[in-house]
């Protein structure tokens, strides 16, 4: 049976769903909004893929952009609605559930409001567990798919008189630049509703029981606050399994943002023969010994931790900070078909000038 999903629930997500960032951006504040408004006005309703019928449509609920404080973007929570309203005029049938693209300090609870004020199910199943750079790394087996899929986008600065909503169809990876694009316009934050996939190919191509994952993880951290920061580490460590790849002082941080809207670079912990190098395209996706050897690998989740235990993104890092390095092995975290996708990574490695796909198919 679903889950209704309640006030308790808010802080779960947006803190599981933070480690699941892996150093991410996003908002805790945006996530917060949206979940505290989606449970005060209604009854959100996580469920299993097999609560659905094969036939029910599913489709994915995402923020797009990487707005910097800088940009003067505005989402509301009714620009999600709006979203998902905009899809089903457009094809003709009830989406009957939202997935999300990723887990993240506010993407995890991309699906509450649309499910309180629509009855959309929020889906226990997600794009990829973690928070990665590109749209194709969460699209489920969709981004090189030469089928026709509808795409739509709502949101902007209001003030400014960027408030844009948009529909559009094509094929995925012809699609997806234009609501970036759109994005951009917006004031560099908008809402969408993307992709809707039959049930029976979301079971076998998502990432599932993903959101739970994030709220078992998130009541984990919050049942360990109260005894510190150590606590709250072999909390994380203990509910993920994973375990800390490495702790020390930043002493060297060279992260740039380019003009494609992605922060690009490295970021050293330690110094000398115990230094580790941590690879960055807006998330953590690679760490290296001092001697340049693969310690760790997207899709696995790699995360920093503050020494109170608070998952910081790579915009919080500063050089002399002291930081943990969270590493949750892929092998043991359900993976979706779109990070097994080797079409995804070539454009990221091309971007990083690292290697990523050989240590993700190494042994499969």
């Amino acid at each position: 049976m679903g889950r209704i999903l309640v006030e308790k629930d808010v802080e779960a997500a947006v803190k599981g769903g933070s480690v699941y960032a892996a150093g991410g951006g996003g908002w805790a504040d945006h996530g917060r909004m949206l979940g505290y408004a989606a449970v005060s006005i209604g009854k959100p309703e996580l469920v299993s893929i097999d609560e659905l019928a094969d036939s029910d449509w599913i489709a994915t609920a995402a923020a797009i952009g990487a707005p910097a404080s800088t940009t003067p973007w505005e989402m509301r929570g009714v620009d999600y609605v709006k979203a998902v309203q905009l899809l089903q005029e457009a094809l003709g049938e009830r989406i009957a559930g939202l997935i999300i693209g990723q887990n993240g300090r506010s993407s995890t609870l991309n699906g509450w409001l649309p499910s309180a004020i629509l009855g959309t199910k929020v889906v226990d199943a997600v794009g990829d567990i973690r928070a990665h750079p590109t749209g194709d790394m969460g699209s489920i087996g969709m981004a090189g798919s030469p089928e026709q899929m509808i795409q739509t986008a709502v949101g902007g600065n209001r003030d400014e008189n960027r408030y844009i909503e948009l529909v559009v169809r094509g094929a995925t990876a012809k699609v997806s630049p234009i609501l970036r694009a759109a994005s951009d316009q917006s004031g560099g934050f908008i809402a969408s509703c993307r992709n809707p996939l039959r049930a029976s190919y979301v079971r076998t191509h998502a990432a599932l029981g993903g959101i739970s994952m994030a709220l078992a993880l998130g009541e984990a951290i919050i049942a360990a606050e109260k005894k510190g920061g150590g606590a709250v580490i072999d909390a994380i460590c203990k509910t993920t399994g994973g375990t800390i790849l490495a702790e020390g002082t930043i002493t060297r941080k060279d992260v740039v943002y380019t003009k494609e809207a992605f922060d690009i670079g490295t970021i050293t912990i330690g110094a000398g023969d115990k230094a580790v190098t941590m690879h960055v395209m807006n998330e953590y996706m690679a760490v290296n010994d001092a001697g340049g050897a693969r310690l760790a690998t997207f899709p696995s989740v790699i995360t920093t931790l503050s020494p109170e235990g608070e998952p910081l993104s790579v915009g919080q890092l500063k050089e002399g900070m002291n930081v943990h390095i969270l590493h949750v092995p892929k092998e043991i975290i359900p993976l979706s078909a779109s990070v097994l996708d080797p079409t995804v990574y070539p454009s990221v490695e091309k971007a990083m000038g690292i290697d990523i796909a050989k240590y993700v198919f190494a042994g499969r």
